[in-house]
């Protein structure tokens, strides 16, 4: 399960990633080789930004690559490697599902309500936030899966 989530990610990152260089190579040359920009392309770049962003994310920690603060001296954690990669496994799925998911999800709820817009391309905006509750689930599964991973290699 988790290769195909993997493979679809990875896909959908290069796409967005293609999508976004495409749309800021047609503002630059439409603004000034052509002396007419592109009034659609400041908004595809942006929300290809925040798509590529929060899927990129939640594919970090999928790899393992996010960010890791060291509070705690190397040496204590080395003697309790794995209870202190269960808490900051548990620590990333508490923030996905509280902050990502519920807080992500009433967002785009909100924005499907009072029906917003983006200015241009009058696409709903609660379709563009729908990407903050999709990357929270990814990183929900991620931190479960890793933390089961571990569980099942302490045994």
């Amino acid at each position: 399960m988790k290769k195909i989530i993997d493979t679809v990610l990875e896909k959908a990152l290069v796409l967005l990633f293609l999508v976004m260089l495409f749309s800021v190579i047609w503002q630059v040359f439409s603004r000034f080789l052509l002396q007419s920009p592109s009034t659609i392309t400041d908004e595809i770049s942006s929300f290809s930004l925040i798509w590529l962003g929060l899927l990129g994310a939640a594919y970090a920690t999928g790899k393992r690559l996010h960010l890791a603060i060291d509070l705690i001296p190397s040496r204590i954690i080395a003697k309790k490697q794995l209870f202190y990669d269960g808490i900051i496994q548990i620590a990333v799925f508490v923030f996905g599902f509280l902050v990502m998911v519920i807080g992500g999800a009433r967002l785009c709820w909100l924005t499907f309500v009072f029906q917003q817009k983006s200015a241009t391309l009058e696409i709903p905006l609660g379709i563009i936030y729908l990407v903050i509750p999709l990357s929270g689930l990814l990183v929900c599964y991620y931190s479960l899966e890793i933390l089961l991973q571990k569980r099942a290699l302490k045994k």
